[in-house]
């Protein structure tokens, strides 16, 4: 039997602390080989796109792959897990929230790896879905005591920042500007819909980390050239990946500013391969695309837990 779990049942299951230990451990299985990742393949038809990621995570024990067709009526996000030694489909799942709280994950561990131990002053560009579950994992990772939030709509950012302080315990304020956010901020996220730059490298201060994911499109960008030619450390969750979908490095490099050479993986920080942060005063990026891999360590964690918890409906196929 397959088990079937929503949106809701993943919410219920699902926290930050979890994900962010799921995504650790399947980063240092990626380092060491004994996990697969794919790049997202995307098939677009005149009214909209279809997009694909499969993994494997042979120690865990499973395969499995994220598909989310984006159409002008909306974006349906869906998450398959198969048994790695049958074939069989153990489970079916609504995948929004899987998404957003995987992708919150994996800029907590990069944070807990790459961000300086005192760091605890947050600037988030973008008030948006995504920057919920980023200032969480942030949070998660480092103690924080503000956190500065812009985006173009002053009462979406008001609100935002009346949420978040509530629920993260924080003080999480809306200011007028991108500078005003950034500006002596520690920990920098970029997690915005921008075609072009939002985040300025005169804008950073040494010493500072950044987690930019709004952009994994070719055709996106929210970090201009001086803000990539100022870190000192660079990576990506896949460079494989970052070749076909980081504007953010892929134009740095063609002009000449950047070498692909210079970007590194976060899997190989995590297993101790690479040193991220050599100096307090270097300021380090990771690039997030948001990888197959993510989505199915996290997953199968929620399935397990559902399991446990006799949560979700009981499907045979």
């Amino acid at each position: 039997m397959t088990l079937y779990l929503t949106e809701s049942n993943v919410e219920e299951i699902l926290t930050m602390p979890a994900a962010i230990r799921a995504i650790e451990d399947a980063l240092r299985a990626l380092s060491n080989g004994d996990a697969i990742n794919r790049p997202r393949q995307r098939v677009r038809v005149p009214n909209g796109v279809l997009q694909v990621m499969p993994a494997g995570f042979s120690t865990r024990g499973y395969v499995g792959f994220k598909y989310y067709a984006s159409f002008k009526s909306a974006t349906r996000f869906w998450f398959h897990l198969l048994d790695a030694t049958s074939g069989e489909l153990v489970c079916i799942m609504q995948a929004n929230k899987l998404g957003q709280m995987r992708t919150g994950a994996a800029s907590g561990v990069a944070t807990k790896y790459l961000a300086r131990e005192n760091a605890n002053v947050v600037g988030l560009i973008g008030t948006g879905w995504q920057a919920a579950s980023q200032l969480e994992a942030i949070c998660a990772a480092r103690e924080i005591e503000i956190a500065r939030a812009y985006s173009r709509d002053a009462e979406h950012r008001k609100n935002f920042a009346r949420m978040l302080s509530a629920r993260l315990n924080v003080d999480v304020r809306g200011v007028d500007s991108a500078r005003d956010a950034v500006r002596d901020a520690d920990i920098l996220i970029a997690a915005t819909n921008a075609r072009e730059p939002v985040l300025r490298g005169e804008w950073i201060k040494p010493g500072a980390h950044i987690n930019a994911i709004g952009a994994n499109r070719i055709d996106a960008r929210e970090l201009d050239d001086d803000a990539v030619n100022r870190c000192a450390f660079i990576c990506v969750d896949s460079i494989e990946q970052a070749k076909i979908e980081a504007r953010d490095l892929v134009e740095p490099i063609e002009r000449g500013r950047l070498k692909w050479e210079d970007v590194k993986e976060l899997s190989d920080v995590v297993s101790g391969k690479i040193v991220g942060r050599a100096q307090a005063d270097a300021i380090t990026l990771f690039k997030s695309l948001g990888i197959a891999l993510e989505d199915v360590a996290v997953g199968a964690w929620v399935y397990e837990r559902a399991r446990e918890m006799k949560i979700g409906a009981e499907i045979s196929l």
